[in-house]
């Protein structure tokens, strides 16, 4: 719960700074165009790869098999999808690490790992 804490005080505060050389670096408008840009291309992804992830795992629960990949790759474009919709460079390159697929088949394996773990400790409970 630590790492939260420090998360929301460290991102938005390296964003602003970030966001602040930016503009002076390029101008106001043309960072400000970046940031609606990318608002605008990370909402098209998300929903683009999020369709094709939500089929997947239709597909998958209508054949009987477990939603493993098919979930974590949901749950994955739905953060990117959300990260891209919040101003800033840090969380724009994040988001969208987590809409193509190959980064996420990086991440994959330690998404697993993190679930499994969490199962073993009783913090998450599957019925």
């Amino acid at each position: 719960m630590k790492w939260l804490v420090a998360l929301f005080v460290i991102v938005p505060t390296t964003e602003l700074a970030l966001l602040m050389v930016s503009g002076k670096t390029l101008g106001i408008m043309p960072t400000i165009l970046i940031i609606i840009i990318t608002g605008i291309g990370g909402a098209y992804l998300a929903k683009k790869q999020g369709l094709r992830a939500w089929r997947d795992l239709q597909v998958r629960m209508a054949n009987r098999e477990t939603p493993g990949k098919a979930l974590v790759d949901s749950v994955c474009i739905l953060l990117g999808g959300l990260l891209l919709l919040i101003p800033g460079f840090i969380t724009d390159i994040m988001g969208l690490l987590l809409l193509f697929s190959g980064p996420r088949k990086i991440l994959y394996p330690f998404i697993v790992k993190w679930i499994y773990n969490k199962i073993r400790n009783g913090q998450i409970r599957v019925m």
